[in-house]
């Protein structure tokens, strides 16, 4: 304690200075009303600094679970979407309700990715508890990412659309053209549409999306946009390559789609030997 006291006398002089500053501070700030507007001007940017910096501090560690919220909202909304969207064409047949309905939307959080492989996967942060299931179509905001293959309970595997063995049943936007997408193991931002005849018109920039022809995606969600056309080795088909919409260097947060009577066709295919892709 007495060193405590001998050191706070050794600044005496100085204590003392900072003492008589604050108060012809305070006297210049409280009877001049220009310097006083401006130090509370300054006061107020700085305390707003702090506060803000504060602030960014606080929403950083409150973004994970602000994302889920996002994410869990996004795909209930994307159900509903789903269910209103209809063709804007004269002569759509309405659809039978039990298939209109069928689709179901799930969030969640890729935690490990791979694209330098030939056959690439992703792991996500839900499983079977969460509602997860094998064939579960997967994709983000930007479009296809590929489909659920192994779950635990609160895990899963999916097999990227990075992936030599996946095909996706594909079509061109604005000519209805189907095909099925195959990525070649070679460059991670295309791919190639196969089994669009020779004789069909197609161009670059022509868009690439889901054709709805199987159970896994609904009709519509990007994959890519035509960048090459060519004449293929096989003389009945083009030789297409797509740049793909989906940037699988950045894949964060994905959405997950359940075809409640994707069991009852699948059953119907294998039975009846037809391949679903």
């Amino acid at each position: 304690m007495q060193r405590i006291l001998l050191f706070l006398y050794s600044l005496r002089a100085f204590l003392l200075f900072v003492f008589l500053e604050a108060i012809a501070i305070w006297l210049i700030v409280s009877f001049n009303s220009q310097q006083g507007s401006a130090f509370f001007n300054s006061s107020n940017q700085f305390s707003g600094k702090i506060l803000g910096a504060q602030n960014n501090i606080s929403d950083y560690f409150t973004l994970a679970d602000v994302n889920k919220r996002l994410l869990d909202t996004n795909a209930e909304l994307l159900a509903e979407l789903e269910v209103l969207r209809k063709p804007a064409d004269s002569v759509y047949i309405q659809l039978d309700s039990v298939f209109e309905n069928s689709f179901e939307f799930k969030g969640a959080k890729v935690i490990n990715n791979s694209i330098r492989l030939s056959q690439n996967h992703l792991t996500i942060n839900k499983g079977a508890n969460q509602g997860i299931k094998p064939g579960m179509g997967v994709f983000n905001g930007q479009g296809v990412v590929g489909r659920v293959k192994g779950v635990s309970n609160n895990f899963a595997t999916v097999i990227s659309l990075l992936h030599t063995d996946l095909l996706v049943s594909s079509k061109i936007e604005n000519s209805e053209v189907f095909g099925s997408i195959k990525w070649d193991g070679k460059d991670p931002k295309f791919a190639k549409m196969l089994y669009v005849p020779r004789h069909v018109k197609v161009q670059a920039g022509d868009k690439v999306v889901t054709s709805g022809y199987n159970a896994i995606f609904p009709e519509g969600i990007a994959i890519g946009t035509i960048s090459e056309v060519k004449q293929g080795s096989d003389t009945n088909y083009l030789d297409i390559t797509i740049e793909l919409a989906t940037d699988f260097t950045r894949v964060s947060y994905v959405y997950l789609v359940e075809n409640s009577v994707e069991q009852e066709l699948d059953s119907l295919y294998n039975s009846s030997g037809i391949s679903n892709e």
